[in-house]
Formats: C-alpha cells, sequence, structure tokens
C-alpha cells in the first residue's frame, strides 16, 4: 500500500487537515505531522535555536511541538521515515488561498517544497475563502478534499507530472461542488501588496500593530491562478525552488 506524509501549517486540529485525512485513508497508509498551533505565513522556517519534540495524537498521528510545517516534513523524513521515504507528502488543506506570489510567504507551500528538496513528490492544497451572504468566512471542505484524492489517485496510477525539486501548488474555489468546472493548469498570478498594518493601543497606552490587513488584489494574468478558482476551476500550478531570474541574467551581464 501506498504512504503517504500528510501536514500543514493550520495545526493539527485543523478542520481542513481533518478533511484530507478522511479523503486520503482509504487510499493509503498515512503517517500525519502537524504544527501544535497555528503557523501560518510563517515561510520555509526550520527551528534551529531549540530542540523539538513529537507529541503523539493517535495512531501514526503526531504534533511538532511548536515545530514548523518544514520542521515537521524535516524530522518526519529523518526520524519517522528513516530507512524509506514515502511515496507522497501532501500539505493541506490549508484554510485559505495560497495564490501567485503568496506562496512566497505560505507554511503549506514551504511544506511541500521542504519534501521536493529531499526527492519526495509533494502536493500542497489550498481552500481560497470568500465571504458569504452573513458576511463571514466558512468553509466547507467537500470539493477539496474529493480533488485532493482525485490528484493523488492520478499520481499513484501515472506516476508525478514534474521532474525533482518541483512540486503541485492546487488552489480550489469557494464555490458549490456542482458549480465546479474542473482543474485547470496556471502560473502564478500577481499579487497587489499594501504597505498597510492595523494600529492599536494596549491598556497600558502602548502602541502596537498588526499585520494581515492588505486586500486580496491582484493584477490581471493571463491563465492566472487567481483568475482560474475565480471563474470556478481549481487552479494546479507547477513550482519549482530554482527562484533564478532566467530573463534577467543577460540584462545583468550586461550592466555588470
Amino acid at each position: 500500500m501506498k504512504e503517504i506524509l500528510i501536514t500543514n501549517d493550520d495545526g493539527y486540529e485543523a478542520n481542513g487537515l481533518k478533511a484530507l485525512i478522511d479523503a486520503l485513508r482509504p487510499i493509503a497508509r498515512l503517517t500525519i505531522v502537524a504544527p501544535a498551533s497555528e503557523k501560518s505565513s510563517c515561510g520555509h522556517s526550520l527551528t534551529l535555536t531549540r530542540p523539538l519534540k513529537f507529541i503523539s495524537v493517535g495512531d501514526d498521528f503526531y504534533k511538532l511541538d511548536d515545530g514548523s510545517p518544514s520542521d515537521c516534513v524535516y524530522l518526519a523524513l529523518n526520524s519517522l521515515f528513516s530507512h524509506r521515504a514515502p511515496d507522497l507528502i501532501v500539505s493541506g488543506i490549508n484554510h485559505g488561498a495560497n495564490l501567485g506570489e503568496d506562496t512566497i510567504y505560505s507554511g503549506t507551500v514551504a511544506a511541500a517544497m521542504e519534501a521536493v528538496l529531499h526527492n519526495v513528490p509533494a502536493i500542497a492544497i489550498s481552500q481560497y475563502r470568500n465571504k458569504d451572504e452573513n458576511g463571514g468566512f466558512g468553509y466547507d471542505f467537500e470539493l477539496a478534499a474529493k480533488i485532493a484524492r482525485e490528484v493523488v489517485e492520478k499520481v499513484f496510477a501515472k506516476g508525478f507530472p514534474l521532474p525533482p525539486r518541483q512540486l503541485l501548488n492546487i488552489n480550489i474555489p469557494h464555490i458549490r461542488p456542482n458549480e465546479y468546472k474542473g482543474l485547470k493548469i496556471t502560473r502564478a498570478s500577481r499579487r497587489v501588496y499594501h504597505n498597510d498594518a492595523l494600529r492599536g493601543v494596549n491598556p497600558r497606552g502602548e502602541e502596537y500593530f498588526w499585520l494581515g490587513a492588505h486586500p486580496f488584489d491582484f493584477t490581471p494574468t493571463e491563465n492566472g491562478d487567481y483568475e482560474a478558482i475565480i471563474e470556478g476551476y481549481a487552479s494546479i500550478t507547477p513550482i519549482m525552488c530554482d527562484l533564478t531570474a532566467y530573463r534577467s541574467i543577460e540584462t545583468l551581464d550586461k550592466w555588470i
């Protein structure tokens, strides 16, 4: 039976993680290693200044005390899979999209990137959220779980479609399953970032700032992942670890 290592960046109790586990348990042997608490937007961080500890929360299910998603993958491969790597690593289902340049910040994508650095095929999967009619952010991971299973089954049947050090980044639209139009291969859209932060004053009169207030804006991108999910598709984008700006090498050479 195939083996899958599952992780996330929303923590071991996250509903998206539970939905992913339920979707993949019938088709593979699962090992779950997830952060003990939410680590959203932690990027590709590794914990180097203190020891880390696995805490068992179920059969082949561990939380990593104050660890990052990349820690979870790194240590699982080093200790739980020291003699044989898993067939696949799946990170998610993230509570919120990971589109465009947001993948640079994403702990979900970073965990998948850590996997491919160790030559293990990996998928990051995220659920886009949008305000519902009540002004809240409701989540139903039914469609995301279904797509995750279908993609994993295709990987098992046909092999992983990308070369070494590349991963699949999948984003799911926030729609009803009967409105879903299918998978669409995309490129990363271009995100518009705003230098915004919420300013506040605590009861002692001390100023503080809370990051993450910028709007979810994108500039139009041909065949972009953001455009795909807005149109009702699930986007699937190949991402590579090599960040070299190849088109700029010649320009830089002339500049030097």
